[in-house]
């Protein structure tokens, strides 16, 4: 049968083995997991109009993960040897959960390179004392600044939200913390614009361009291709490249005993993507049956971690 890219199918994303056209759904195998996140729960001080999450306000389907829990994932992975190098930290904003950061201190005591990925607003302002007490090495805070405009990050995420997060980035910068910033691609504007745009947002602030990491637009309402094993070949990616190769991710659902790991930070809403209570469990290849595979990893080239 010729692969192809299917794009109008009405039934896509339903059989975890099968893409609607009958091919063979590709599949990724677990090749080492090298980085963790945990969700640390799904509130949030905004309401984004495009949260890939949903998180918000009143939005506590993944409840708050506390240090302990958090714990008993990291002690797995070191008595089993896991390769792990970095642990990840999402939301919600994660500075909402009130043990924010203990779980970095801890993570760091662990040895592995820690990334936050936060919008610098009053959540992780009320933790200015404590966040100049941590260590700065091995410690990276990933800011959200939607665009280099203040009315497109205003559109997004509200009224006065650039302003704030700029200030929270300069704050942190002005503590001597590694940085990033956590941008879209537009419609419209190609890389080298957007990248230009943002060097001088920070050449205009006296601040040297901090590494920038580009994300594709997460339209839910956008159509997307189903990947089958037939795509690799066809668009010239390798299923080793992908996030899910190499990463999991940690939640804790609202009236759950204990968390579970999913197989990617982007599908949390998922239960066909839990894989188990244990990093042992998530171990197990992941089928791209989800829009996101698609439009974020595969088509998109991109990935959360640092």
């Amino acid at each position: 049968m010729t692969q192809s890219l299917v794009t109008s199918a009405p039934d896509k994303f339903r059989d975890p083995q099968v893409t609607a056209r009958g091919e063979r759904r590709a599949q990724v195998a677990l090749v080492g997991l090298e980085t963790l996140w945990f969700n640390t729960g799904t509130l949030c001080n905004l309401a984004c109009k495009h949260c890939y999450i949903e998180s918000s306000p009143t939005n506590d389907a993944l409840v708050y993960l506390r240090l302990a829990e958090m714990m008993v994932f990291l002690d797995e992975a070191a008595q089993t040897g896991l390769p792990l190098r970095e642990i990840g930290f999402t939301g919600g904003e994660p500075f909402m959960n009130p043990e924010m950061v203990a779980m970095i201190a801890a993570t760091q005591a662990c040895g592995h390179d820690v990334l936050v990925l936060t919008n610098a607003m009053r959540p992780m302002r009320r933790f200015e004392a404590a966040l100049a007490g941590l260590r700065r090495e091995r410690l990276t805070f990933r800011v959200s600044l939607d665009h280099h405009s203040r009315a497109v990050h205003d559109a997004e995420r509200g009224a006065g939200s650039f302003d704030k997060a700029l200030d929270g980035l300069c704050w942190l910068v002005g503590q001597g913390f590694a940085v990033a910033v956590a941008g879209r691609h537009l419609t419209g504007e190609d890389e080298a614009t957007a990248r230009e745009g943002y060097a001088r947002l920070f050449a205009g602030i006296g601040m040297a361009c901090p590494p920038l990491v580009l994300f594709p637009e997460m339209d839910a309402a956008a159509d997307v291709p189903e990947i089958s094993t037939g795509c690799w070949e066809i668009l010239g990616v390798r299923p080793q490249d992908q996030m899910c190769s190499h990463s999991r991710m940690v939640v804790k659902r609202r009236g759950a005993d204990r968390p579970v790991v999913l197989a990617c930070t982007l599908i949390a809403d998922r239960s066909d993507f839990e894989m188990g209570e244990t990093l042992a469990e998530a171990s197990a290849p992941v089928a791209l049956n989800h829009p996101h595979c698609a439009r974020f990893c595969v088509l998109g080239g991109a990935s959360c971690s640092g």
